[in-house]
């Protein structure tokens, strides 16, 4: 142990937003690069080569960086922003979320249908419950969160939840515990803040 008895932590790398100017873990950021044609582009996966630019996964930072252009501070040169650069973020998010949950069932951690999300949540197997935005209220409401910190969203329609379970809609959809389902948690929170829905909130994280 150090010196004081305290063992030591390990911290969580740290980027500054160039939106808001504050710093965070980077399980809350999106990355974005610079193309060969000096075009900013999502960097989702955080793999493109050279310097990265951050920004908080909050779609008023996200529209805060596109009008006042931002992207040519944080990348010390000129740059071209398109005009669809918030929606291509909503849509690589989404389409990550997606694959993520299609990778959890198939490793066996997630089921869909109202029986079978209840039948886990019965017996506590239930890390995280999807449930479709589009989906009906009272239908939704028979079934309750797992309780914790993210552990319910509302952030995928019924036809997005459907592709990660091979079927043309899913309304409820349920991931057990595991290393997968924390990486499809921080990105369920990531496009929750990014993506804007009629009814409102689009994630809901029981405390």
């Amino acid at each position: 142990m150090p010196r004081g008895g305290k063992a030591k932590t390990r911290t969580e790398p740290e980027r500054r937003c160039i939106a808001t100017g504050e710093v965070q873990p980077k399980r809350g950021l999106i990355r974005f690069a610079v193309g060969p044609d000096g075009q900013i582009v999502p960097d989702i996966l955080e793999k493109l080569p050279g310097r990265g630019i951050w920004v908080a996964a909050e779609r008023s930072a996200l529209l805060t960086a596109v009008k006042k252009r931002l992207f040519a501070r944080g990348a010390k040169q000129p740059v071209t922003v398109p005009d669809t650069l918030v929606e291509d973020v909503e849509r690589l998010l989404a389409k990550r979320l997606i694959d993520g949950i299609s990778m959890a069932r198939k490793a066996g951690i997630a089921v869909a249908g109202f029986e079978k999300v209840k039948d886990w949540l019965g017996r506590d197997e239930v890390r995280i419950l999807f449930q479709a935005s589009d989906g009906s209220e009272r239908g939704k409401s028979k079934l309750y969160p797992p309780g914790g910190k993210g552990s319910f969203f509302e952030v995928l329609s019924a036809s997005e939840l459907g592709l990660s379970f091979g079927r043309e809609r899913v309304i409820h959809a349920a991931l057990g515990f595991g290393g997968l389902t924390e990486r499809i948690r921080e990105d369920a929170i990531r496009l929750s803040g990014v993506r804007e829905l009629d009814s409102g909130s689009a994630t809901k994280e029981v405390k």
